[in-house]
């Protein structure tokens, strides 16, 4: 253990700093014979944003159900929360001490009003068989300016943006009278702009003297809105840092135990054969006028902030929906597709941004999802060929290093990590001649992302074309071969990393 950790909370006992709002000593929780946790210590001051940090599996979400109730440590373990010592803490205990989580999914009702989401816990029950729909309205209102936001509470929660929903969560927690509050990957599927504005609620808060522990992937953010950070690896404290002269490099190094090469892609492929060449492709509203071109073997990266029309571009190219003007040609041949299954059928494959909802069936087995979109592959005389089936994803496991118990097993039983190379051969599967990858890390580890991307590069060494969208710079920037700005739904800049900086295409893209 890094003795970083000892030092501050001598430090906070001596009086030098805060004494603790939370403490948790010889922490340890064993599921099925595996250690989960291993004699895990960790602290929160009061008003500090502290970044817990780690791969999928590191133990971030067993130590917080730990510290929320829902969990109870093996013996040995001590908890000290706001001056009062614990054993173990229930959920009641937890939430009335003011410990509240905002989960990834945060477990809001979408049809319910912002002020129902807001304030209908705790006004209910005040008064028998009735609800005070006033009280409700200001309860919420208060929550809300008390973050320095204001919007329609009478607005169904479904129209707002996610950004804004988080927000709805965090004034939540706050109507709870939180002292303590757990965000879990609360950024990962906004924008820029958005998590700017997330971050900000996140500094106010903090002001106002709630503790906030924040669980990010995105370690830019770690970096800017956290003091400090605790490190997990394998259910055991690596140690806790000043956020303060630490990179995200070294904090890649502490989660995994690896060290990363960030260059940029050196591949002359002047002479590749060109696989799409789209000229004056335009949809009215979404994008306008964008001509690319993308050559056998080429990773290039498309990015840009919130409305600049990338999604619409991918799902324009993959068939579901139709171009006003312009054309496409692909691999010599021109084509306008009417669906993606005549994309597919092309040699078009699309990872969606959104793995929960479009990319991965939930419920269904691993193999299953593996072979939705190239059932061709494996029929015979009509019928699904279980031999046929099960050589399939046999193969795509083994190639892309999947991580799974059995093939059968529910999808949502694989980490995020896994559950995206499971998306990837999916669509490699149905033997694809351009793959168009929107935000393949979203919700994924740092650890993991490293490996989808070597997966990419070997793809793209064996003569793949890529279109890779992503709203993080660096991504594309270590990861493509030209990159591409989008802004408006329109392309207005090209560069080369190597010849251009990092911090330019960032500048270019953020002015």
């Amino acid at each position: 253990m890094d003795p970083g950790f000892d030092s501050m909370a001598d430090q906070a006992l001596d009086g030098a700093a805060p004494r603790p709002l939370l403490s948790l000593r010889n922490v340890n929780m064993t599921f099925g014979g595996v250690k989960a946790l291993k004699n895990v210590s960790f602290e929160v001051l009061p008003g500090e944003v502290h970044c817990l940090a780690g791969e999928n599996g590191s133990g971030k979400s067993t130590l917080i159900k730990v510290i929320t109730g829902v969990y109870k440590p093996e013996a040995g373990a001590v908890i000290d929360y706001d001056g009062q010592s614990y054993s173990h803490m229930s959920p009641v205990t937890a939430q009335a001490s003011g410990i509240q989580v905002i989960w990834q999914d945060l477990a809001l009702f979408p049809e319910m009003t912002v002020a129902e989401n807001i304030a209908f816990q705790t006004v209910i029950g005040r008064w028998p068989r009735l609800v005070n729909y006033a009280e409700m309205r200001r309860v919420a209102i208060n929550a809300l300016q008390r973050l320095g936001v204001t919007f329609d509470v009478d607005l169904a929660l479904h129209h707002l943006p996610i950004a804004q929903r988080q927000i709805v969560a965090i004034a939540r927690a706050l109507v709870g009278e939180a002292k303590l509050v757990f965000m879990d990957e609360p950024t990962a599927s906004l924008t820029q702009s958005e998590t700017d504005y997330l971050l900000d609620i996140v500094r106010n808060l903090s002001a106002s003297g709630v503790a906030v522990v924040f669980v990010s992937h995105r370690l830019a953010e770690v970096l800017e809105i956290s003091s400090r950070v605790t490190v997990l690896r394998d259910g055991a404290l690596v140690g806790v840092y000043p956020t303060k002269g630490l990179t995200q490099s070294r904090i890649t190094e502490l989660m995994t135990g690896k060290t990363f090469d960030y260059s940029v892609l050196h591949r002359d492929l002047s002479r590749s054969p060109v696989m799409l060449e789209v000229k004056g492709l335009s949809r009215p509203g979404e994008f306008d006028d964008v001509s690319l071109m993308v050559r056998r073997g080429e990773t290039v990266g498309i990015t840009g902030l919130l409305g600049a029309g990338r999604t619409e571009l991918a799902l324009t190219l993959f068939g579901m929906r139709k171009p006003k003007s312009g054309s496409v040609v692909l691999d010599g041949k021109p084509v306008r597709f009417g669906s993606n299954r005549d994309a597919i059928a092309a040699g078009v494959a699309y990872l969606s941004e959104d793995r929960l909802s479009l990319g991965l069936i939930q419920p269904q087995a691993i193999a299953d999802n593996m072979v939705i979109a190239s059932l061709d592959k494996i029929l015979s005389g009509g019928f699904i060929s279980s031999d046929r089936k099960r050589s399939l994803v046999n193969r795509w496991i083994r190639d892309l290093g999947v991580r799974i118990g059995k093939q059968d097993d529910a999808i949502s039983t694989l980490s995020g990590g896994n559950q995206q190379r499971v998306a990837i051969a999916k669509w490699l599967a149905t033997d694809p001649k351009l793959l168009i990858l929107d935000a393949p890390t979203v919700g994924v580890d740092v650890g993991a992302r490293a490996g989808i991307f070597d997966i990419v590069s070997k793809l793209a060494d064996s003569g793949l074309a890529i279109i890779l969208i992503s709203d993080e710079v660096p991504e594309v920037y270590f990861n493509a071969d030209r990159v591409l700005h989008m802004a408006q739904g329109r392309i207005v800049g090209e560069f080369t990393p190597g010849a251009t900086t990092l911090q330019a295409i960032e500048e270019a893209v953020y002015a």
